[in-house]
């Protein structure tokens, strides 16, 4: 079995994979960092999502020696020294989550957009999310949570709504 070796949320990491394991599978049950969903199986809800080397990648659609060698961050490499990420308080503080599941997803992939564009507009950020689903929220709150995080890592006051 290969061994593949990674840095996962800044601490190096290696294990034996079959060659056919997931990225996913790999930080969930290899690693045990469990905020990496599976939702699907078939890539079309974006609850896996994490940054590979910067970048928002589902892990259900990347083998874990696609990743050797690698950056991985997931959800739980987001808090810093006790304090979460502006994401992650931004869900939190504009209800951005109801059953939560989607979650994880949903801030990996915002984060990604948010440093591209650190200013995105609705429209910009409802077009990112195509990609990522939630059965229960309805989105607004989610794309409030987003724009409330765009504002705090800009350092600007969010206008309430």
């Amino acid at each position: 079995m290969p061994t593949v070796t990674m840095t996962v949320n800044g601490r190096q990491v290696s294990g034996e994979v079959e060659p056919r394991t997931l990225l996913v599978e790999f930080l969930r049950e290899g690693l045990g960092l469990t905020g990496t969903h599976v939702g699907c199986d078939t890539s079309q809800c974006g609850c896996c999502v994490v940054h590979v080397d910067g970048k928002s990648v589902k892990s259900c659609t990347m083998l874990a020696v696609q990743a050797d060698g690698a950056e991985v961050t997931t959800i739980e490499g987001l808090a810093a020294d006790g304090q979460l990420h502006p994401l992650q308080q931004a869900f939190h503080e504009n209800h951005g989550l109801q059953c939560g599941f989607c979650t994880p997803g949903m801030i990996m992939s915002s984060l990604e957009l948010l440093q591209r564009n650190p200013d995105p507009t609705e429209a910009e950020v409802r077009e990112w999310l195509e990609g990522n689903l939630c059965r229960c929220t309805g989105y607004h709150n989610i794309v409030k949570s987003i724009l409330a995080a765009a504002a705090a890592m800009r350092g600007t006051a969010q206008a309430a709504e």
